[in-house]
């Protein structure tokens, strides 16, 4: 059988060549301890999974206290938390993949419990509209706590840089802070950061700058950077493909390396706005073609999925999530051409096969649809 083409090397905008086309999609593992360090908990599941992977994307590591949102969430706001990132670099590093850092702010979403403080957000009206089953009421940001967001990744940045990452990636996703304020659904300001397009972008964008900015300081072109977005939004006001094609344009006049969607389904289609009807990968890849990396994630769970998307041509990048917690050796499998022993779903009665954290695998117990099938229950995938 010939290699899957995924498998070939891959050079990235600023010359630095990935190993090949297959990225771990960021998890958030609930694995670091309560301050966010590392331990052995989840040095085994880090050094498990990294050989034959080309970008490692470690998931959702804090940019300040008041963004703290997960449990056991790593972080990377004082030197403090140096000797924890650079050992998690250096695991992924050893394995041959590029080890990048997905830097992170829950916004409203960030919980008061882990943070201390009541969590930001562009417009409280809203937001505490959206929270108001768990009862938690927010603070509508000030100039300076947007302008003290903006610097919170720079700093996240400089010490991703510091303690050896090849990368970051700027997590504007899943309504955390950065897709908060570009949404019309939760951005009802009437400043200069809310209620244009064009406003609404400007936090996003200036988060990009200001993380280039640092890259350049420190002399480092050859350290990545990406940016994740969430396509569509379900809500009636909420965004649609017409306002992500008008940020991806935007993303790609900046000096970054690779965007990445978060979807559940690869080959989802647009609901609303420009394109509808048509996949989203393929008309945001009609924008990002010869200036940035794309890379896909969603649903992919064996080798057959993986090549029926690569072979689409929507992205340069494949990304695998929940085929990665299932299979701490995808990446070998696939190397050797031993595809066909990747498995699909979890079998809750040999945890000792996967090795994930305590408090994932609970989850992962309780068939929660965002997590892996298990073996012998139902599994919905969302679709959002």
């Amino acid at each position: 059988m010939e290699k899957s083409k995924f498998l070939e090397k891959y050079t990235l905008n600023n010359k630095v060549e990935v190993p090949n086309r297959l990225a771990v999609a960021p998890l958030t593992l609930f694995a670091s301890n309560a301050d966010g360090t590392i331990n052995d908990d989840e040095r085994e599941y880090l050094k498990l999974r990294g050989t034959g992977i080309g970008l490692y994307i470690l998931g959702a590591t804090a940019v300040a206290q008041e963004g703290l949102t997960f449990l056991n969430q790593p972080r990377a706001y004082n030197e403090s938390d140096l000797p924890s990132l650079e050992e998690r670099a250096k695991i992924i590093k050893s394995q041959g993949a590029l080890a990048i850092n997905q830097i992170h702010h829950g916004g409203y979403k960030a919980n008061p419990e882990l943070s201390g403080s009541e969590p930001l957000t562009p417009s409280k009206e809203i937001a505490d509209e959206i929270l108001k089953d768990s009862k938690i009421k927010t603070k509508e940001m000030t100039k300076e706590d947007i302008k003290k967001v903006i610097e919170s990744f720079a700093l996240a940045t400089e010490l991703s840089i510091k303690s050896g990452y090849d990368g970051i990636e700027i997590h504007g996703a899943n309504n955390f802070i950065l897709q908060q304020f570009y949404s019309p659904y939760t951005n009802r300001r009437t400043d200069e950061w809310g209620g244009s397009e064009e406003k609404r972008m400007k936090l996003p964008l200036e988060v990009i700058d200001a993380c280039c900015k640092v890259r350049e300081k420190m002399n480092k072109p050859e350290f990545i950077i990406g940016y994740r977005l969430s396509p569509e939004e379900p809500y009636d006001t909420g965004l649609t493909m017409t306002e992500t094609l008008h940020l991806c344009k935007a993303l790609v006049t900046k000096p970054i390396q690779f965007i990445n969607i978060s979807q559940w389904n690869y080959f989802k289609k647009a609901r609303r706005g420009e394109g509808a009807g048509e996949e989203r990968l393929k008309l945001i890849h009609n924008i990002t073609k010869g200036k940035t990396a794309l890379l896909g994630v969603g649903g992919l769970l064996s080798e057959e999925d993986l090549n029926k998307a690569f072979n689409t041509g929507f992205s340069e990048f494949i990304g695998i999530g929940c085929a990665s917690m299932i299979n701490k050796d995808f990446g070998i499998l696939l190397k050797e051409k031993r595809g066909k022993e990747i498995s699909v779903e979890l079998d809750l009665d040999h945890p000792e096969k996967y090795s994930i954290p305590p408090v994932l695998w609970k989850m992962c117990c309780q068939a929660q649809d965002w997590l892996p099938p298990v073996k012998g229950k139902p599994h919905q995938q969302i679709d959002l």
